[in-house]
């Protein structure tokens, strides 16, 4: 099992789906990477040679932000718009769609299961 990054890559896939295992990298990164590397996308996790793993590991190192520094960075956005408490933070907060969507129906991923209300007469 190849490790870059701090993340196990599946044995059994194409490297180039592989590496989308690693948070921030997705299908267009994978091949930037591969290409930077000099790495065939056909081969297989499990047939990497160690040092194909190394150039990999430097390439997405040197090039990409990736894992937890990009979590903390995103993290860090979030809690940014928060604390000057812009539209999108207040909606942050408060558990709603961020994006413009509507909200008197739909938004249950968002907003969580329905709540029982008791209707007056």
């Amino acid at each position: 099992m190849a490790r870059i990054v701090g993340v196990d890559l599946p044995r059994e896939k194409r490297v180039e789906a592989g590496l989308q295992y690693i948070y921030g990298i997705g299908q267009t990164r994978a091949k930037k990477v591969l290409e930077k590397a000099g790495v065939s996308p056909d081969t297989r996790v499990r047939n990497l040679t160690d040092e194909e793993t190394s150039r990999l590991s430097t390439v997405i190192q040197n090039e990409f932000k990736v894992e937890g520094d990009l979590r903390r960075e995103v993290n860090g956005n979030i809690k940014r718009l928060m604390d000057i408490n812009s539209y999108r933070g207040i909606r942050h907060k408060r558990g709603l769609p961020t994006r413009g969507q509507r909200t008197h129906t739909n938004a249950r991923t968002r907003k969580g299961p329905r709540r029982a209300t008791i209707k007056k007469k």
